[in-house]
């Protein structure tokens, strides 16, 4: 019925035309026919602010055929008038490299049990919301949640770049200097917010980035990973 987590923020590298995301994910449907929320931070080259870290929305309801970023597509997300935490606002401070205070944000996505419809906050703030008209398999609960980082990357194979994901640092590296996600929690179907067991880690390029999961006890963390490395290069090839 709903997920959240703390999210670190950081100003990764990113080069025409990559986008790095840190976000979470909530699906339901077959591969072909999936619906998607997700929410989080994005850096990119084509949207301004560029290369900054800001906020991104997104949803799809066909297996991402359609692919609605922000608030671009008509009768989509419903926007709270004045939010700070508006698609596409950038996120400032952002966290720095070896620095005690990082910089994070609590992002939560849940189901209304009333209207159906799926709500985002960020922080403290009610956002606003996807309206449940506009999906099929989300019109009940998500089957799945996601939490982590991604790249998108169009170039063609063989060409080599220096993308970063999030710090741009591996997560052997811990805190201050590689990126994280803390206090993951997910809504059952009892609307009762409980810590993800038996979660499962993938990384598509462990020479390129990579994922550590730590289940601390209540009072700390709760259950976090820090992820990511300093992304392709001449010695890891896309």
């Amino acid at each position: 019925m709903g997920a959240r987590a703390t999210i670190n923020v950081w100003n990764p590298s990113v080069v025409q035309p990559e986008v790095s995301f840190s976000q979470i994910w909530l699906e339901a449907g077959p591969r072909e026919s999936m619906n998607t929320v997700e929410a989080g931070w994005m850096v990119d080259t084509v949207s301004y602010p560029r290369n900054q870290a800001k906020i991104f929305i997104f949803y799809t309801a066909d297996g991402y055929r359609t692919r609605c970023y922000n608030l671009e597509c008509k009768d989509g997300f419903r926007l709270i008038r004045g939010s700070r935490f508006a698609p596409n606002n950038l996120l400032e401070p952002v966290s720095v490299y070896d620095n005690e205070q990082q910089r994070d944000l609590t992002i939560a996505i849940w189901k209304d049990q009333v209207s159906g419809d799926w709500w985002l906050r960020i922080e403290e703030e009610i956002v606003g919301y996807w309206p449940e008209k506009l999906f099929t398999h989300l019109k009940g609960p998500a089957e799945k949640i996601r939490w982590g980082g991604e790249i998108v990357n169009t170039k063609p194979r063989g060409r080599h770049t220096s993308t970063q994901m999030g710090s741009g640092h591996f997560p052997s590296e811990g805190y201050r200097r590689a990126s994280y996600f803390r206090h993951l929690k997910f809504l059952d179907d009892r609307f009762i917010e409980r810590d993800p067991v038996n979660l499962q880690t993938f990384v598509t390029k462990p020479n390129c980035y990579d994922l550590l999961l730590n289940l601390d006890p209540p009072g700390t963390c709760g259950v976090n990973f820090y992820y990511g490395g300093p992304g392709f290069s001449a010695q890891c090839p896309i």
